[in-house]
């Protein structure tokens, strides 16, 4: 297994569920669940990104390492820009971006993306999708859709429906798009370059920073996950379903 670390963006400002984080998730707050998955990866390193000290302080005390970036930046991206920076990583290391609201991102995916990554030379960045569940979601602007070449490199990422299928058959563009996961792995030396990438009006509509790689012509590697992750936290509900999913596994 190649050698990578994980930084975890963990925002405390959240607009649709302000302090994410540390809300409590079957006993635990989220970040413990998400740093617990971390650790469990095989990573050589784990680092809580965040913009908070409550954070820091909850991470600390599970004898995790955290640290408190400045609060104006405009991604996760770039959080992890400043994490690598002051960490003093080199160049040629991976780093895994397992977005702090993933409290039932599957180990193996972590481990997964990290070696898509290591296993593909010329790529700036890996990701991980899973195919598309039903013509719902492929409507549903909250499902990143992304379509990949024959060698699995990406074409497009969007919220909107894509391809769009002139003869209406969605079970066949379907079959086309597959749902993007929001986990990703990238070499420090491309970290180190992203925030000097030319602006993306394609990252502005869509609101998907992975965007400003693709249109300044970055390689993005999508790997077919080995399996399907649970649920991310966005909203109140999505914390319900999280609840309940962790309370089948216990059953």
């Amino acid at each position: 297994m190649s050698a990578f670390s994980v930084i975890i963006p963990a925002r405390y400002g959240a607009t649709r569920l302000p302090g994410k984080p540390l809300a409590p998730l079957a006993g635990r707050p989220i970040i413990q669940h998400v740093w617990e998955r971390a650790m469990d990866s095989g990573a050589e390193h784990v680092v809580v990104a965040t913009d908070d000290q409550r954070i820091k302080t909850v991470v600390e005390a599970l004898g995790g390492q955290a640290f408190v970036t400045q609060r104006e930046h405009a991604s996760g991206t770039d959080r992890l820009v400043e994490v690598v920076e002051t960490k003093g990583f080199e160049d040629a290391q991976i780093i895994v971006n397992l977005q702090g609201d993933e409290p039932l991102m599957p180990p193996a995916l972590i481990t997964q993306v990290a070696e898509t990554l290591a296993n593909t030379p010329s790529a700036a960045m890996a990701t991980l999708a899973v195919p598309i569940a039903d013509s719902d979601e492929i409507y549903d602007p909250h499902a990143v859709k992304v379509i990949r070449d024959h060698n699995g490199r990406a074409l497009y990422f969007s919220r909107a429906p894509i391809p769009w299928d002139r003869t209406g058959q969605s079970a066949k563009r379907q079959s086309v798009a597959m749902r993007h996961l929001g986990i990703y792995a990238y070499r420090v030396a491309f970290l180190r370059r992203y925030s000097e990438l030319p602006g993306s009006p394609l990252e502005t509509l869509e609101q998907l920073e992975q965007l400003r790689a693709l249109q300044a012509g970055e390689w993005i590697q999508v790997a077919s996950a080995h399996t399907e992750p649970g649920h991310g936290i966005d909203t109140p509900a999505d914390l319900l379903a999280a609840e309940e999913q962790i309370a089948r596994y216990q059953t």
